[in-house]
């Protein structure tokens, strides 16, 4: 959808002014400094202000000031403009916003420099594994995998593609606790007859390769939190006496890009809170894999949609977990975009 300015108009002789206006918000521009409003805001309202010199290109000016402009818009105009756009309404104020940013800085970009919106992965493979637990988990228990699920995301159709899901034995612990069972609804019969967990993790690989994943399509593992590899993979390879697979060394953790994303603490970042902030519902049953993956990957999509470019930002070496800082989008030295 075109971005252009739709008015531009003059203002004062004595007070050199103008006025763009980008699809209903409006920037005023003056000598020295910037103000921004909304068309039918009161002009008695407190403006925003910020000095010319902290911008140095058109475009990252006109941004930043659609930013402020944005920052100052209530719930009601967050979600009537992106309706406007066709874009998901859904989320609290602060989601909106950043959804109806990004929406904005994707079109002044693609005029400054039209991309062909490539992603970075083809696919996204979502994996939450579910593991034999206790009550209140004693710091002696072993954790043994008993679900091994993928959720198959196409980045280019933002759908998910397919899935796939299998049970594991348990070796040290094969009777499953009362509390694991009403917990996971993964019953003792069915990993009394599910393959050992060397056997499951070849069928997964198989199943990728199937996919040309790492071959023909690019591709990255994706988590709700650093557990599930740094953890619960790490250790059952030791249990399991096999190597640590290759394509689990690196992987998004999707609680620390949605945080950063979204600018939101740690304890917001829970599955059931990122979903309720993304006016989403959990589907399905809690605590089973294949569910949680789908759930995730629901996750996942909508910040593709929002404008968020998933990254690896944790890895394992050495048997130990590291994380990374990951720079995505353009460096601009000495330029201030308001968020």
């Amino acid at each position: 959808m075109s971005m252009g300015i739709s008015s531009f108009e003059s203002v004062d002789e004595n007070c050199p002014m103008t006025s763009v206006t980008y699809d209903g918000i409006k920037v005023n521009f003056s000598k020295g400094q910037h103000h921004c409003r909304l068309d039918g805001q009161d002009n008695n309202e407190k403006i925003s202000t910020c000095h010319s010199n902290d911008f140095s290109d058109p475009i990252y000016k006109e941004i930043a000031m659609t930013n402020g402009c944005i920052n100052r818009m209530s719930r009601d105009e967050l979600r009537a403009k992106l309706a406007e756009f066709k874009l998901e309404t859904r989320g609290v104020k602060d989601v909106l916003k950043k959804r109806l940013k990004n929406y904005y800085k994707k079109q002044k970009l693609m005029q400054k420099e039209p991309t062909d919106e490539e992603s970075y992965y083809d696919y996204i493979c979502v994996v939450d594994f579910e593991a034999t637990c206790e009550e209140g988990n004693p710091p002696e228990f072993i954790h043994e995998i008993i679900e091994f699920p993928i959720v198959l995301v196409n980045t280019h159709t933002l759908e998910i593609e397919d899935t796939f899901q299998q049970y594991v034995k348990p070796e040290i612990n094969p009777q499953l606790s009362d509390f694991c069972i009403n917990l996971t609804g993964i019953t003792q019969d069915l990993v009394d007859k599910a393959d050992a967990f060397p056997q499951v993790l070849q069928n997964a690989v198989e199943w990728m390769r199937r996919k040309e994943l790492g071959t023909k399509y690019s591709y990255s593992i994706l988590t709700d939190g650093c557990w599930d590899m740094s953890k619960f993979l790490n250790i059952q390879c030791r249990i399991s006496h096999i190597k640590y697979p290759s394509f689990a060394k690196k992987w998004i953790n999707i609680r620390k890009s949605y945080g950063n994303f979204y600018k939101v603490p740690r304890n917001q970042t829970k599955l059931t809170i990122m979903l309720e902030k993304l006016g989403m519902s959990y589907d399905g049953r809690p605590h089973s894999g294949l569910d949680d993956s789908k759930n995730i990957a629901r996750i996942a999509i909508r910040m593709l949609q929002d404008g968020c470019e998933l990254r690896a930002n944790e890895r394992m070496h050495g048997g130990q977990l590291m994380t990374s800082k990951i720079c995505t989008g353009l460096l601009i030295s000495a330029l201030f975009i308001p968020e």
